[in-house]
């Protein structure tokens, strides 16, 4: 038996639990069926192979088994593209959609997930090589929680404080707290409206948090995540009941309207808070400031 057996089998099935562990199904509920689960599992099993070779073919100096790392790269780009163009084209037929600013989030996290695994079996490789078995498992389990914490990312409770505030109508105005929602003229919407909805303010924490909420893209993302774990009161071509998000142009706030199958205000608080702060709707104006002062 080759000497760098059982460090490589070490290694890729430390990269294969690592994606396992990666790989669930929350409340919004992607990935959810069992043939996408194995795609991502099977493009976890390779990144784990090519990852657990890297360290052996280095030191047996088989310089050119590492560039099946470039093709593997070239192969996870690929996987980024196929999650964002299965999330657009499923985009279509939702209730209330996802956006493209949460389907490119979704992309990058999955794509990056496979890199992650590639990381862990060179280190887990690596540790059993240069140290032995139980370093290795040590490594297998301090990379499996630094990737549960890089997986997990920041939520909108760590940018905002969240407030459930009544619905009103001001002639045809739908408004929370101040914040003009639209216009309903019809006074049997008005009811139904006042009826199933709910209303909620997003209390910005500071001025950089001002600029990522306010960005469209997580704005849906919120009204999206909503209607997954609560329902949507609506059918197609019913424009008055389509769940909105609008700022206040003063102070930054957000006022989050929607019509929940489930009118829980608890549990929509709880879900707002949850949802994740998209990556590409983080703005950090205030360091612009500093380096324009020489702080940073």
């Amino acid at each position: 038996m080759h000497a760098y057996f059982w460090p490589i089998v070490v290694g890729a099935l430390a990269g294969i639990i690592t994606r396992l562990f990666m790989l669930k199904s929350d409340y919004r509920q992607y990935p959810t069926y069992l043939h996408g689960k194995i795609i991502h599992l099977a493009l976890g099993v390779i990144a784990a192979g090519l990852g657990s070779i890297v360290v052996p073919a280095l030191l047996l100096e088989e310089y050119t088994a590492i560039t099946f790392l470039t093709v593997a790269a070239s192969q996870f780009r690929e996987v980024r593209n196929m999650e964002r163009n299965t999330l657009t084209g499923l985009d279509e037929y939702e209730l209330v959609k996802r956006g493209n600013t949460y389907i490119e989030g979704i992309a990058i996290a999955f794509e990056g997930r496979n890199y992650l695994v590639i990381f862990t079996s060179i280190l887990v490789t690596a540790a059993y090589i240069f140290f032995n078995v139980w370093v290795a498992l040590a490594a297998m389990v301090a990379c499996i929680i630094i990737s549960k914490m890089l997986m997990s990312g920041s939520t909108l409770r760590d940018l905002v404080d969240i407030e459930y505030c009544e619905l009103r109508f001001d002639g045809a105005g739908l408004y929370i707290d101040n914040i003009y929602i639209m216009n309903i003229g019809i006074p049997e919407r008005q009811e139904e409206i006042l009826r199933h909805g709910l209303g909620f303010i997003l209390k910005p924490k500071n001025f950089n948090v001002r600029t990522t909420i306010s960005n469209l893209g997580q704005r849906q993302a919120i009204l999206h995540d909503c209607s997954v774990a609560l329902g949507v009161y609506r059918d197609s071509g019913t424009p008055a009941l389509v769940p909105l998000a609008k700022r206040d142009l003063d102070d930054g706030r957000v006022g989050v309207f929607i019509i929940p199958q489930e009118r829980n205000i608890q549990k929509a608080i709880k879900v707002i808070g949850n949802v994740p702060t998209l990556e590409n709707a983080i703005r950090l104006p205030s360091k612009i400031d500093k380096e324009k002062e020489g702080l940073l």
